[in-house]
C-alpha cells in the first residue's frame, strides 16, 4: 500500500512534502505567530522553547477566564490532557470552541484517554462542541486513538500498550483505525511513535524519523503537540503535522550523535531544532506517502 518514498520523485530527486515542510518553516519564521498552548506543568518550558525555537511566540495562559480572549489573537490553539485538572479541563473547552468559531486551527492531544474515563469524556465534550468545517487535528498513540474510536480499550498509563504499537505486522490495521477515525471527526489524525502516521483519512503519511533517545526523557510527545501547532498556523494543516514530525525527529537524530547523556541531549535536541536546515531536512527525511 505505502510504496512512494517522500523523498523520491521524479525530476528533483524529492518528493514535493519537502518543499512544502520548508515553505512552511520560512512562514513560520517570518510571520512569529502567537501559539495558544495549554498543556501541563510537566513540560510546559519545554513546549515553549520548542515553540521559539521554531520562529513562533508561545503563551501558555490557561485560567478559565482569561483564555477564549487570549485565543482569538492566536495564530493556532494546542491542547493537552496531561495532567489534567477542573481549570485546565474548562480552559481547553472554552478555548477550543472559541478557536473553532474563530477558524483558528487546533491540535488537541488525547494523553490518557485510554485509562481515564474523565480523560476520554473531555474528548467527546470537545467533540460534542465541534464547529463545522472547524481545522482540526486529533493527535495520540495508537491506544488513545483505539480508545477514542472503540467502546471498550483500556490500557495502563500513558504510554501506548505494547500490543497496540504500530508495526510491519499491523500496519494496514492502524491505518485503517486512524482513516477511520479522520473520516468520522472530519479530522486530521496523528498518530505518534517510532513511527508517526498522519492522515486526513485519505491520504496517509508514514514517518520514520526519530531516535530512540527521544523516550528516554519526558515530553517529546508534548513538544510534537505544540510544534504542530506552530506549524498550523502556516494554513497547512495535514502537512503542518508531517512537517512537525519530521522536523521533530530529525532533531532527535542529530542529538541523540552529538550527546554523552539524556541532559546534554535535550540541549542538543533543542540546538538541532533552531539551527535545523532544509538541506538536512532533504537529507534525513525517512517516510512514506500513499
Amino acid at each position: 500500500m505505502l510504496k512512494k518514498e517522500m523523498y523520491m520523485a521524479a525530476g528533483d530527486g524529492c518528493h514535493p512534502i519537502v518543499k512544502i515542510i520548508s515553505e512552511i518553516r520560512k512562514a513560520v519564521k517570518e510571520n512569529a505567530p502567537l501559539i495558544h498552548c495549554i498543556t501541563n506543568p510537566i513540560s510546559i518550558h519545554d513546549c515553549a522553547n520548542v515553540v521559539l525555537a521554531a520562529g513562533a511566540r508561545p503563551m501558555m495562559a490557561e485560567h478559565p477566564e482569561e483564555v477564549a480572549e487570549i485565543t482569538v489573537t492566536a495564530g493556532a490553539l494546542a491542547l493537552n490532557l496531561g495532567n489534567i485538572t477542573d481549570a485546565r479541563k474548562a480552559s481547553i473547552l472554552i478555548a477550543g470552541k472559541t478557536a473553532m468559531e474563530h477558524d483558528i486551527p487546533v491540535i488537541v492531544d488525547m494523553v490518557g484517554i485510554g485509562c481515564s474515563h474523565f480523560r476520554k469524556n473531555i474528548i467527546r465534550e470537545f467533540l460534542d462542541q465541534r464547529v463545522k468545517g472547524a481545522r482540526l487535528i486529533l493527535k495520540g498513540n495508537m491506544s488513545e486513538l483505539m480508545a477514542l474510536a472503540l467502546e471498550h480499550h483500556d490500557v495502563s498509563g500513558v504510554d501506548v500498550a505494547p500490543e497496540d504499537i504500530l508495526s510491519k505486522d499491523h500496519a494496514e490495521e492502524g491505518i485503517r483505525l486512524a482513516k477511520d477515525v479522520a473520516k468520522k471527526y472530519h479530522a486530521v489524525v496523528l498518530a505518534s511513535g517510532a513511527t508517526d502516521l498522519v492522515t486526513d483519512g485519505e491520504k496517509v503519511y508514514m514517518i520514520h524519523n526519530g531516535s530512540e533517545m527521544m523516550a528516554k526523557i519526558t515530553g517529546t510527545g508534548c513538544m510534537l503537540n505544540v510544534l504542530t501547532a506552530a506549524y498550523m498556523s502556516s494554513g497547512f494543516i495535514l502537512e503542518g503535522a508531517v512537517a512537525a514530525c519530521v522536523v521533530l525527529g530529525i532533531s532527535g537524530e542529530i542529538a541523540s550523535e552529538r550527546c554523552s547523556g539524556t541532559g546534554s541531549f535535550q540541549t542538543e535536541f533543542l540546538d538541532a531544532l533552531f539551527s535545523m536546515t532544509d538541506t538536512q531536512i532533504e537529507e534525513k527525511i525517512r517516510g512514506q506517502v500513499s
